[in-house]
């Protein structure tokens, strides 16, 4: 029997980026507790297909949705897709991200404003978008949840280049400090993720380099699993993590604990 404090089955989420990596995983998670659950992809046919995918394995409910963040529309449009479909929004998962690693005198003003829109300008005005259906969702017993998916990166400079990933990263965690302040009385948490390594597209786990890094540097001596991921925000999105506000929480097997 499941335990009630930990069920999140009925309520709607809205995954960005749900269609590979950490946003893929957190997707699965929430369609298999019974979360109908939204993804999206910059392609409606991919978004679509993984979708049915994500439906058909965890017999669950998972509808996909296209969507590029990067342009100054796209929350906007995405935001009008959903309310066309849905009167109430319980969890918010700010996950579609983009990196760029170049030397410093590489980094063109193209990359630079194109990570920035991905990665901090798309999760604001999408939960200034999306706030009425938030509000709808939230009770006092049981907040609608936003979590925006930070990174390690945004805690600690790494011994790679990645200029506008890390300092966008860094504004995400800010951000979500500054939204828990405006969003309380609302009765709207919200908390960040910063995760270490997962297999994803920005990071190649399989690689020698990836390898030798966690072993190195990560306590645990493993990069993250679907079910690290999946778990947290189970916990954050559930009765059990309703008290949870404003933080950012590592998920990287002790990286940033051992610098």
């Amino acid at each position: 029997m499941a335990d009630p404090l930990f069920d999140i089955q009925g309520k709607v989420a809205l995954v960005t980026g749900g269609t590979s990596g950490i946003g893929q995983m957190t997707a699965r998670g929430l369609v298999r507790r019974g979360v109908k659950t939204y993804i999206t992809g910059r392609d409606a046919t991919g978004a679509d297909s993984v979708a049915k995918s994500l439906a058909a394995e965890e017999k669950g409910e998972c509808i996909g949705l296209a969507a590029d963040l990067s342009g100054a529309d796209g929350p906007q449009r995405l935001a009008g897709m959903l309310s066309a479909k849905e009167q109430r929004l319980h969890i918010l998962v700010n996950n579609a991200g983009a990196g760029e690693t170049a030397s410093l005198p590489e980094v063109s003003i193209e990359d630079w404003d194109m990570v920035m829109n991905v990665n901090l300008r798309a999760p604001f005005f999408l939960v200034q978008q999306l706030l009425p259906l938030l509000k709808k969702a939230a009770s006092a017993a049981d907040p609608a949840r936003v979590i925006n998916i930070g990174s390690i990166g945004g805690l600690h400079i790494p011994n790679w280049d990645a200029f506008p990933y890390g300092a966008s990263k860094a504004g995400v965690h800010h951000l979500t400090r500054a939204l828990t302040k405006r969003l309380g009385a609302s009765q709207i948490a919200v908390n960040a993720i910063a995760p270490g390594p997962f297999p994803s597209r920005l990071t190649d786990t399989s690689s020698d380099a990836v390898k030798h890094s966690v072993e190195t540097y990560i306590p645990l001596g493993r990069p993250g699993a679907p079910e690290d991921i999946e778990g947290l925000v189970v916990f954050l999105s559930s009765r059990a993590g309703a008290y949870v506000n404003g933080c950012t929480i590592p998920l990287d097997g002790g990286y940033i604990a051992a610098l």
